[in-house]
């Protein structure tokens, strides 16, 4: 409980992994024997915790009331929601697989003597080398966690809107080097700590935070086909309340819906991340914006804070109090400065 607390602090929602294992604890009976998707699953809402990482959290009482059911569970934390990349180097040693597979997209001439390459210590190694970088599992400024089976979890930030897909379980052959997998978006991660049959997740030195993604390896994870393919992304839906609130503000329901779904447009976006989206600053912004149209007499307080809570506990559930901070705060600067509907102010 205390380790999955711990993360829960630093913002990485956490769920339990089966007692001595590495695998997430096992579905409810209905959801072993009935085919869902977690988005349908009853369990999720209700505060189970079934479908592994799909049901990580940050609320410390259901933490606390999982882990007091069985305090014995293990910790996982999810990737994609956490904002972090982890690099995910095993120490299975075996013969190197041909050339062409040990840095994907790199060819390796003949003349080059790989001898003594074995794990993926090696081919990291090798790949920072040819970047003139130093490697990731040397990186003191990180965290990182030594696994039981000799492997190393190296621990980093995304610090961009970028969304990291993770290498294990792509089912589309990416990886970042032999023997050396990324842990993302999709996934999870073995918090530091945790004990399975074959021994601890033990931390590295005196740092326990992630640093930021580094940009070479940034640039190494695009190359190597670790972002969702592009699209363009639907529009989110105006939350209810902010429907409400646009209705209030007057001058016909469509250009008020229009003006309220721009000024709340970037706090939702921030969804689209888990950090590094200028969340606050966006929401700040948009509470001051909403604020001066409060003092122009062309929208209700109690309007511009529904909208705005239901925003902000839509891209960031789990943070209302941080929140709140933010949106009293950006009201109360735009009260000061009404934006009329010709768009002056005082």
């Amino acid at each position: 409980m205390a380790t999955a607390l711990w993360c829960a602090r630093r913002g990485w929602p956490v769920h339990p992994l089966t007692p001595g294992r590495k695998t997430p604890a096992r579905n409810c009976d209905h959801c072993r024997n009935t085919s869902h998707t977690p988005a349908d699953c009853p369990c999720l809402p209700a505060g189970r915790w079934c479908h592994g990482f799909h049901a990580a959290t940050l609320d410390q009482r259901r933490i606390q009331r999982w882990w007091t059911t069985q305090p014995d569970f293990g910790v996982g934390v999810a990737c994609g929601p956490a904002g972090l990349v982890v690099v995910d180097v095993d120490a299975h040693s075996a013969p190197p697989p041909g050339r062409h597979r040990i840095l994907p997209g790199i060819p390796i001439a003949e003349h080059i003597d790989l001898t003594g390459l074995a794990t993926g210590y090696h081919s990291l190694a090798v790949l920072a080398a040819l970047r003139d970088q130093p490697s990731p599992a040397e990186d003191a400024s990180t965290l990182r966690v030594r696994t039981p089976s000799g492997g190393l979890h190296v621990w980093y930030r995304a610090e961009d809107s970028c969304r990291w897909q993770c290498s294990t379980g792509s089912g589309q052959g990416r990886a970042l080097a032999w023997q050396v997998d990324i842990r993302a978006q999709g996934g999870y991660i073995i918090a530091p700590g945790t004990t399975t049959g074959v021994g601890t997740y033990t931390p590295v030195g005196e740092v326990r935070e992630p640093a930021a993604l580094p940009q070479w390896l940034a640039q190494e994870l695009e190359r190597t086909g670790h972002l969702p393919a592009p699209n363009i992304p639907a529009p989110r839906p105006v939350p209810p309340r902010a429907q409400q609130a646009a209705v209030a503000a007057g001058g016909g329901r469509n250009r008020a819906l229009h003006a309220l779904a721009a000024v709340l447009a970037p706090v939702q976006e921030c969804g689209r991340v888990p950090e590094g989206a200028g969340f606050s600053d966006a929401l700040n912004r948009a509470a001051f914006t909403l604020g001066g149209l409060i003092g122009a007499g062309r929208l209700s307080r109690e309007s511009a804070e529904h909208a705005l809570r239901e925003a902000a506990a839509a891209a960031r559930p789990g943070q209302e109090r941080r929140s709140e901070q933010i949106i009293v705060s950006g009201l109360t600067a735009g009260l000061k400065r009404p934006l009329y509907a010709d768009g002056g102010c005082l």
